[in-house]
């Protein structure tokens, strides 16, 4: 039922993207470009507010059509079907920034030139909920805290980096008072989960600064996951550390969080804390076991992944057998950092009828100690690709570029602003797009080493 209303929208709202045919949105005849801005009178500020406040049988909202017609709307459903509407993005009051001023800031450290999306950085207390990206909780107030407590926003993402005072300001930065810790018992306290991870900057928070990050957080039965990861540091950072950049530096970390997790598996269970795959690979050494993630909590950070690919590949290896040899050649391209675990799997998987290789690119947008292949700009991509083709050994046989799509974005777009077209271009070769798990990639040779019917 749709009625007059001269209610004033109190906040940006949410912009319908899409309405389902017979859907319960379509029935009270919302139509895509209409914006909710309140629920139940209550201004509606992103997705989460509206899961919150729309959970019954019955809702009134306030909309707002595209030419700026403000009404009031009762929506209505069955209780076995949703609303039949989808929003435009899931915060719709902007999203919270970092105000801190770490030198250490990976946003802080791009080269110019960039998407200027990537410069946004992102310490929204909201996201970390719906997606997981890891906030410092430093721009909370305790408005937001009752939020958090009230709608059961948990598990939340946390960056925790150091427990002590003086670390924390010369580390973390913040420019108000920092609570953050005080906050994490605080949601502790209310059942909130937390995630946690430490960035580890060497000479600053590692060692026994380390140590006593561990033991505050292992005092606290709430926190379900530590993820230790290094520093990312490019050729702008203004801070002086190399990173963990040597097979030395990055065993010393492995091997201080051993105990630790030899005594939380004692005592919980579970590994609880576990170093990024960067250590792992930095320092040759082997990768733990699928068993020891723990059902991987901070995949999406970096722990893990490597081992699901590799048992994952192992797996669909089997799909190889059958297949008819013919003349056929796969390059894979990847970063620096995960070469050498594609190039072992290389040597297994050319045993299937096709030729398999593995071509690294080095990181020339962002220079340091930046290896990571999500990170890769179109244009070093291109460029190696291209200086691959004219150096190729066999020159009758032709290759095809596997690139992972971990390298563009949701537009199809790297870094620097290269979409797959142009790749190809710029490199004068025939380069596909892969996804980033083992399916993807077995797939993808599978069908390129078995010759087509036509």
């Amino acid at each position: 039922m749709t009625y007059p209303t001269e209610v004033a929208p109190a906040a940006a709202g949410g912009c319908i993207a899409v309405v389902e045919r017979d859907g319960a949105g379509a029935r009270a005849g919302l139509e895509p470009g209409d914006t909710i801005v309140a629920v139940s009178g209550r201004p509606l500020r992103d997705v989460i507010d509206w899961m919150w406040l729309a959970d019954g049988a019955t809702v009134d909202i306030t909309v707002v059509e595209a030419e700026g017609t403000s009404h009031a709307v009762t929506l209505e459903r069955d209780l076995d079907e949703g609303w039949g509407l989808d929003f435009e993005g899931v915060v719709f009051d902007g999203i919270r920034e970092c105000d801190n001023a770490c030198a250490f800031c990976f946003v802080s450290q791009l080269p110019p030139g960039l998407r200027p999306s990537l410069n946004v950085r992102d310490d929204d207390f909201r996201l970390s909920f719906l997606v997981g990206n890891f906030v410092t909780l430093t721009n909370l107030d305790d408005d937001d805290v009752a939020r958090i407590l009230e709608q059961r926003l948990s598990p939340l993402h946390v960056s925790v980096h150091s427990v002590d005072p003086d670390v924390r300001r010369g580390l973390v930065c913040a420019t108000g008072e920092d609570r953050t810790l005080e906050y994490i018992d605080t949601l502790l306290a209310g059942g909130i989960e937390l995630h946690t991870q430490v960035v580890l900057v060497p000479g600053v928070n590692d060692g026994h600064e380390l140590e006593k990050t561990l033991e505050w957080l292992a005092a606290r039965p709430g926190i379900s996951s530590v993820g230790v990861v290094p520093v990312g540091l490019t050729r702008y950072a203004r801070a002086g550390s190399s990173g963990y950049t040597s097979a030395e530096s990055a065993a010393v970390v492995i091997a201080q969080l051993l105990p630790w997790q030899v005594r939380m598996r004692a005592e919980r269970g579970e590994t609880w804390v576990q170093a990024a795959d960067e250590f792992y690979l930095t320092a040759r050494a082997p990768l733990p076991a699928w068993d020891d993630y723990d059902g991987f909590p901070q995949f999406e950070n970096g722990i893990g992944m490597t081992r699901a690919f590799l048992d994952e590949t192992a797996e669909l290896i089997a799909k190889f057998e059958g297949t008819t040899p013919h003349a056929c050649g796969v390059v894979l391209v990847t970063g620096e950092l995960f070469a050498p675990v594609l190039e072992a799997l290389a040597r297994t998987l050319s045993d299937g009828g096709c030729s398999v290789r593995v071509l690294p690119v080095r990181n020339e947008l962002f220079g340091g100690g930046v290896t990571v292949t999500g990170l890769l700009g179109g244009g070093d991509i291109e460029a190696s690709v291209r200086a691959d083709a004219r150096a190729r050994k066999d020159p009758a046989l032709h290759e095809t570029y596997l690139l992972p799509a971990s390298v563009l974005n949701d537009d199809g777009v790297t870094l620097d602003g290269h979409d797959l077209v142009r790749i190809q271009d710029g490199s004068g070769s025939d380069v596909r797009l892969v996804s980033c798990d083992a399916a993807g990639l077995v797939t993808a040779l599978k069908e390129l080493s078995t010759p087509s019917s036509g």
